[in-house]
């Protein structure tokens, strides 16, 4: 079994841990790698950003299903950025890190808190959260202040942000599980959890893990309407994209 994370940013260090993540929990004889598309955003904290990165996901897919032999892929950013455009682009499992954080925790605590990066970011988690239908389950959306790219440049400082931000939303919200809101933040899992005596999801291993599942019980992507495969078109200034479309196995 080959799993591909697409991490929709382009640094690289994120990636690696993403991969490192992704790995942590799978069976031995799956293979999991992570890549970041070739063009996109350092980082991912606004509108802008997310709608710039996903044609780079949808690349990734397209390459993945022609050159790469991927039975499933997992879109490794909070905001799950073009998950149903991926999903029509492929009749394998796609699963989104937010999507399966939120899934994964409702086996776990009756509700949760979301803690994300910068304060703009928030409309776009309460945007995430609808569209995954759990709207009766968040009890907040806790921003730290800080950018993606400051957690990844500075650890100690992240966890120190993290800590108190979700220590706010366990005793002032009344959160009994708490999600991370970044791809960025897996390295802090095991710290935040023995801290804060809730459960803590980053996401990414949770995605990875649902993604195995799919596969092994042979799951595919319904073609029948709604994420049916794209009619075949031009798209000025996306040919690669096209072409990878085009031909199709």
């Amino acid at each position: 079994m080959r799993i591909k994370i697409i991490n929709p940013n382009t640094t690289l260090s994120m990636t690696k841990n993403i991969q490192l993540a992704g790995q942590k929990f799978v069976s031995p004889d799956t293979e999991v790698f992570a890549v970041s598309p070739s063009t996109g955003p350092a980082s991912i904290e606004s509108y802008y950003d997310e709608y710039l990165a996903v044609p780079g996901v949808i690349e990734e897919i397209l390459k993945g299903d022609k050159e790469e032999k991927i039975d499933a892929y997992v879109i490794a950013c909070f905001g799950d950025p073009g998950l149903y455009a991926a999903r029509e682009v492929t009749d394998k499992p796609v699963v989104g890190i937010a999507e399966a954080a939120i899934t994964v925790s409702k086996f776990l605590a009756p509700n949760f808190s979301i803690v994300s990066v910068l304060d703009r970011s928030r409309k776009m988690s309460e945007e995430m959260v609808r569209m995954h239908g759990a709207e009766d389950r968040c009890k907040s959306i806790r921003s730290t202040g800080l950018s993606v790219l400051e957690f990844d440049r500075n650890l100690e400082k992240g966890l120190k942000a993290l800590s108190e931000v979700s220590l706010k939303a366990v005793e002032e919200d009344g959160a009994e599980s708490i999600l991370l809101g970044c791809a960025g933040f897996v390295s802090f899992v095991d710290d935040l959890q023995e801290r804060l005596g809730v459960p803590v999801l980053d996401g990414v291993s949770p995605a990875v893990k649902l993604a195995e599942i799919l596969v092994s019980m042979g799951c595919r992507t319904s073609k029948f309407l709604t994420w049916g495969y794209p009619e075949n078109k031009q798209i000025i200034g996306y040919e690669n994209i096209t072409s990878l479309q085009n031909t199709r196995v």
